[in-house]
């Protein structure tokens, strides 16, 4: 599958339909934003694939300056080009890929940073059928720079709404090697049933970049779908290489986009409580930011403590404009959610973080 195709509007998911027998039954869909450096070992590692079947891979650039789209059309025999003029965002560039992508029966996504080894797709895919209701398959992530410790093996949930990744920083040594039920997955190269988009939507393209992963999941867990963590499938992962893990960039738009996230998904009990467990999570970010410990403390050694907090102001300010629309987005959310309140708090409980961890880890 070759060529580039200009850009279109994401619309709705488009109807589910068994692929033709000559069609992909899976699509690759990586949205880059000048990540020419790392886009060709991406491409190199999903020609390695060993899938069984038929597999397509799009690119939605997003305006690139460097050297991506000379890159990509020197893969024109593998990879199908969608050149958008400007930087749409992570979110509406996947969502384009995936309306485009609408053949397929499963869609990957996958960050133009990650290289994933020869049986990720083929391991994700045999874990989706072995459960209809699985919606979401996400594999274990390893640091590139260093093999031997963990991005994350899926993602853990906060009260508030924010997520880390599982056992981020921690070194491999067995501990995530079961097969299991998580709360959600990795932005960075999950496996979605194009089922489950066609009943609860795409990505949230307000969002713009980070936490549109723990929406779509949330989203996908209060109509009954699983997300479910293949350890098998392995993936190595240059962490926030696109914007900097620590960046000022990152930092507005995660707490920004935490705060739709929360007003959207949780029930009224949740939601009306959840403001105390963010205090909690400042607190110990406070903490953090004081002894250089984690996100807050790694910011603040770039930047300052006043810096952190002009940001926080934007980041409530900006959350607060779009505050009708989120609200408009909730009313559907849980008018047609199939769980209780009770056991969405039940999955605070499983799949869960501390406001101390989620506060001092990186």
């Amino acid at each position: 599958m070759s060529g580039v195709a200009q850009p279109s509007p994401a619309a709705g998911p488009p109807a589910t339909a068994q692929p033709a027998a000559d069609q992909p039954c899976v699509a690759v869909v990586i949205a880059n934003w000048n990540g020419a450096v790392h886009l060709a070992p991406c491409l190199a590692a999903l020609r390695r694939q060993t899938i069984r079947g038929r597999m397509a891979v799009l690119v939605v650039d997003n305006g690139s300056t460097d050297d991506s789209l000379a890159l990509l059309a020197r893969n024109a025999d593998f990879v199908r080009v969608i050149a958008n003029p400007t930087n749409t965002g992570f979110a509406a560039a996947s969502n384009q890929g995936i309306v485009a992508a609408g053949f397929s029966e499963f869609v990957a996504l996958l960050n133009n940073d990650a290289a994933p080894e020869p049986g990720w797709l083929a391991e994700m895919v045999r874990v989706m059928g072995e459960d209809p209701r699985i919606g979401i398959c996400t594999p274990k992530v390893l640091a590139a720079t260093d093999r031997r410790v963990f991005d994350n093996a899926g993602q853990a949930l906060f009260a508030d709404g924010l997520t880390r990744g599982r056992g981020r920083l921690q070194e491999d040594i067995g501990q995530f090697d079961r097969q299991e039920e998580v709360f959600g997955p990795s932005g960075c190269a999950p496996l979605l049933r194009r089922r489950m988009l066609d009943e609860v939507g795409l990505l949230d393209e307000g969002f713009f970049a980070y936490c549109e992963d723990a929406d779509l999941a949330f989203r996908a867990r209060l109509r009954g779908w699983r997300c479910i963590y293949v350890p098998t499938a392995v993936v190595s992962h240059h962490f926030s290489a696109t914007t900097d893990a620590f960046s000022a960039f990152k930092a507005l738009h995660v707490e920004r986009n935490r705060v739709w996230l929360a007003l959207k998904n949780l029930p009224l009990p949740l939601l009306l409580v959840s403001p105390a467990f963010t205090l909690l999570r400042y607190g110990w970010q406070a903490v953090g930011a004081l002894t250089g410990r984690g996100a807050s403390g790694r910011f603040v050694a770039a930047g300052s403590r006043s810096a952190l907090a002009v940001i926080l102001l934007r980041a409530y300010l900006q959350a607060l404009r779009g505050l009708p629309r989120a609200l408009r987005q909730r009313r559907d959310i849980q008018r047609t959610r199939t769980v209780s309140a009770w056991e969405v708090w039940r999955w605070l409980r499983r799949f869960g973080i501390s406001a101390r961890d989620i506060a001092l880890m990186e």
